[in-house]
């Protein structure tokens, strides 16, 4: 009787696809692949201003989601351009004070869709 997998893909031991040794034997360093991000014209975020404890006013963008968006370098550049902290809640971005006009013109200026800006 022969092997199930006699002859293919699977009855072959598995080997390394840049030097084609067993992996067992193979020292390459493993591949990672740099992630891919949406193209900011197809995502639209929504702009508020939220008033916290201490009457402390924070504006919110929601509607990113981490998969599809590098969330740490947009929130940089936006704390940048408002010259206030920040930080990342879940999926939403929170830039410390009332920046919802400056935002929204940076986000635009990105290429991002606006909805929302309301005050809460």
């Amino acid at each position: 009787m022969t092997r199930l997998f006699a002859g293919t893909a699977f009855d072959k031991p598995p080997t390394c696809e840049v030097c084609q040794k067993l992996e067992d034997e193979c020292a390459c360093p493993p591949v990672v692949k740099a992630p891919t991000w949406a193209d900011p014209k197809t995502q639209t975020v929504k702009l508020f201003e939220e008033k916290r404890k201490g009457n402390r006013w924070v504006t919110i963008v929601r509607g990113l989601k981490r998969e599809t968006t590098d969330l740490a370098t947009l929130l940089t550049t936006l704390k940048s351009n408002c010259g206030a902290g920040g930080s990342i809640e879940e999926d939403d971005l929170v830039i410390q004070g009332q920046q919802l006009q400056r935002l929204t013109e940076q986000l635009k200026s990105l290429g991002y869709r606006i909805a929302g800006g309301k005050s809460k």
